[in-house]
């Protein structure tokens, strides 16, 4: 898959879920598919009720097309034992947008810091193995207004570049709002402004 073009990256389809079971300890991995920490929040809290009883949760999650907003969360086990290893599985499958929960229900048996990294590495996996893994562009919005005599050459250009359309009016003054990948975004500008009396916003 190219990410070549900067404007693309992985996330998942919607949420998944596994166990992994290590020496009595279980561990119920989870994925979403998230766009806000408010989102991560929300999905957290309701985790902490539904398994109030269990001994950790712990996360890690990545937001942004390049995954600049991370956070890993070790609730509580020995440190970078539980939310790194999770935050190497989604930086190894170049995850984003995307949340991992890992809720441990200790079994009587410590598994020591190699133990716990692995388990907590292997319960990430297998969350992200049960997802479907797609490609999402990165996107940039243009509003185009422009004369009703413009529409023909308007209509060309939309169906050369095939933006996706959130939006047209067409009246007097006619306006389109049109979403496009961002590495085509200087094109299907540069084709507008050839454009008699159209106008970006």
């Amino acid at each position: 898959m190219d990410h070549g073009a900067g404007d693309s990256y992985l996330t998942i389809a919607s949420a998944s879920e596994a166990v992994y079971k290590e020496k009595g300890s279980k561990f119920l991995a989870y994925a979403y598919p998230v766009s806000s920490e408010e989102e991560i929040h929300d999905i957290l809290e309701g985790l902490y009720k539904k398994y109030y009883d269990a001994t950790h949760h712990c996360y890690a999650w990545r937001i942004g097309p390049h995954g600049e907003n991370y956070r890993a969360n070790d609730d509580g086990e020995p440190s970078s034992t539980a939310g790194r290893p999770i935050l190497g599985q989604l930086l190894s499958h170049e995850l984003t947008d995307c949340l991992i929960v890992v809720i441990r229900y200790f079994g009587g048996t410590k598994l020591g810091v190699p133990g716990l990294i692995a388990a907590y590495k292997e319960s990430a996996a297998a969350a992200i193995e049960a997802a479907e893994i797609i490609e999402r562009t990165v996107n940039r919005v243009v509003t185009v207004r422009f004369s009703y005599l413009a529409m023909n050459d308007m209509m060309r250009i939309v169906k050369e570049m095939q933006p996706e359309i959130i939006s047209q009016e067409f009246d007097n003054s006619c306006s389109m709002t049109l979403s496009i990948r961002e590495s085509l975004a200087d094109t299907l500008v540069g084709k507008i402004d050839k454009v008699d009396s159209a106008t970006i916003d």
